[in-house]
């Protein structure tokens, strides 16, 4: 059964339930909040929301460690909070996408605690044990949170588990059919409750070389990188064909694959017409700021715009190429925020290069995701001791930091620019001392540059930010460009500038063109002839030097015909 794709209309709004709003005071968000916002949302012209994880876990990776996948967990609400955020979506004809975490559960799940328990339980062989008689762990695979992706069994002496992750994220066996079948049961009683589809996690570690053998070390830790043998490889097709026939197919769901490093060759099994997923998201334009993205602690890239200008166009062509579609997306809670990473100077990290990057990424084929925040353009946090900071990831890369030799205030400011935090601090509602948030103490610090970025000011403001990703809804929905908007050719413009994205979306007689200046200097740009009509713009003043459109720095504008 292929996708019909009833969902390449939608405008998907990511929420961190846990940063969204806290209406029980206790400094963390949860559902009730959500359902607070429904209206805002629906203003802002979002279709879908993407809930992260809100199931039962001990948050030790805040909640992608799931100790019970068919439980809300309580600091979030209850199954009937649930529920009425289920009906109180669709009474907004607004749909709920869930996240599904697969690979992995958390340590405090039943099925691994008795596995635990009893090293003679079937339960053993839904997660992956191995066990040595030489002293040293089964092999020297490196996990991407740091140090070995083996930890062992408590009191089994030579006996370990494998985790991919965290030691707390032990890893699924996929190999055992009567474990998959648990899953499936678990995602269709989900289906069955109203869900409309899923962003599915992890899911290219699904499948493992299982002759278990170390490689080459890549770094002086001696260890290798696990996704050299559990990431992409062969045999994984299987579990994903049989993923979706026993589950997404039975719903016709929308699915948002988190698939990183899919090779070209494989993209027409996971997003062409019968693929695996109705879409993926791209990170190669995401991470293009880090040297290594599982290892950022190795500090930044050498960029420029022209390299992510080559990378999104790139992107989008690999997806026509094999009749895909992409999840379109600047942000999310693994991503630091877009305005301080793809702005490098702080001088022009303001509203107008915010609307810059939207207009960027908004317009283009494929399904736009915004991330919460997003919208009123969130800036990345400054913190002045590892103490601060919440996320595994970011622990575990200071401290592989400090013994790679780094100092103290070299890896500090690596992880203040990458951490995953800077996109957890609470939403910013108004300018209050917890912004709205709460009148609680948040669980994780606000942001501390947020003056006038907050969404009562910018409501308020015809200029904001939030008011102009207002007004891309309303042309994506208008009955004059939707379908181009929707259904139109990609073309890129060439002959422009390196600093200047330039691209027209094309179908029947209808072109619009869409401009960005992303330099720190003015760009002449030659305006085309087809470009009639101004539809959008940041609110910069283009100045006209026949025949060219001279843009200031940060400047966005659309055309139509």
């Amino acid at each position: 059964m292929g996708h019909t794709r009833w969902w390449k209309d939608e405008v998907i709004y990511q929420v961190y339930p846990r940063s969204f709003q806290d209406t029980n005071d206790d400094g963390i968000g949860d559902l009730p909040g959500v359902i607070q916002h429904l209206d805002y949302l629906k203003k802002l012209g979002i279709t879908m929301i993407w809930l992260s994880p809100i199931y039962k876990s001990p948050m030790v990776d805040m909640g992608y460690d799931i100790a019970d996948y068919q439980a809300i967990d309580p600091q979030f609400g209850t199954m009937e909070d649930f529920d009425n955020l289920l009906d109180a979506a669709k009474e907004r004809d607004m749909k709920i996408v869930m996240d599904l975490v697969v690979n992995h559960t958390s340590d405090q799940h039943e099925w691994f605690q008795k596995a635990l328990a009893d090293k003679n339980s079937p339960y053993r062989d839904y997660y992956i044990f191995k066990k040595t008689t030489d002293g040293n762990v089964p092999n020297n695979w490196r996990a991407i949170f740091g140090g070995s992706t083996w930890t062992e069994v408590p009191g089994e002496p030579g006996t370990y588990y494998f985790h991919t992750f965290a030691p707390q994220q032990p890893e699924l066996n996929w190999e055992n059919p009567k474990l998959r079948q648990e899953i499936y049961q678990m995602i269709n009683w989900w289906m069955d409750k109203g869900v409309a589809g899923w962003r599915v996690d992890a899911i290219t570690h699904l499948k493992k070389d299982l002759d278990w053998a170390s490689i080459p070390a890549d770094a002086e830790d001696g260890l290798a990188s696990v996704v050299k043998k559990g990431q992409n490889r062969p045999g994984i097709d299987m579990f994903l064909d049989e993923l979706k026939r026993e589950t997404f197919d039975k719903y016709d769901a929308i699915t948002i694959g988190e698939a990183y490093g899919v090779p070209e060759s494989d993209l027409p099994s996971y997003i062409g017409p019968d693929g695996y997923f109705s879409m993926i998201f791209d990170f190669s334009y995401m991470n293009i700021e880090v040297a290594d993205v599982n290892e950022w602690y190795l500090g930044p890239s050498s960029w420029s715009t022209k390299d992510l200008k080559d990378i999104l166009f790139k992107s989008q062509a690999d997806m026509k190429a094999v009749d895909g579609w992409s999840g379109n997306v600047l942000e999310n809670h693994d991503q630091p925020r877009a305005l301080s990473k793809l702005v490098p100077n702080p001088k022009y990290q303001t509203g107008t290069a915010a609307k810059a990057l939207a207009t960027m990424y908004y317009f283009l084929p494929g399904v736009p995701f915004i991330y919460q925040g997003q919208e009123i353009g969130m800036k990345n946090f400054e913190r002045h001791s590892i103490r601060e900071f919440n996320d595994v990831s970011s622990i575990n890369n200071y401290e592989m930091a400090l013994k790679k030799g780094y100092s103290e205030a070299e890896a500090l400011k690596t992880v203040n620019a990458k951490s995953r935090d800077n996109a957890r601090t609470p939403m910013q509602w108004d300018d209050s001392k917890y912004a709205g948030f709460s009148k609680h103490e948040p669980w994780l610090e606000m942001g501390n540059d947020r003056a006038g970025i907050n969404v009562v000011d910018e409501l308020s403001n015809a200029d904001s930010v939030l008011n102009f990703y207002q007004q891309m809804a309303v042309i994506r929905a208008d009955a004059r460009y939707h379908d181009t908007l929707i259904d139109g050719t990609l073309i890129e413009l060439q002959n422009v500038p390196d600093n200047v994205i330039a691209y027209q979306r094309e179908l029947d007689n209808q072109v619009i063109t869409v401009l960005i200046n992303l330099g720190t200097h003015e760009e002449e740009v030659a305006l085309p002839e087809v470009a009639d009509q101004v539809i959008l713009d940041n609110n910069v003043h283009v100045r006209t030097t026949e025949p060219n459109l001279v843009l200031p720095p940060y400047t966005s504008i659309v055309f139509a015909s």
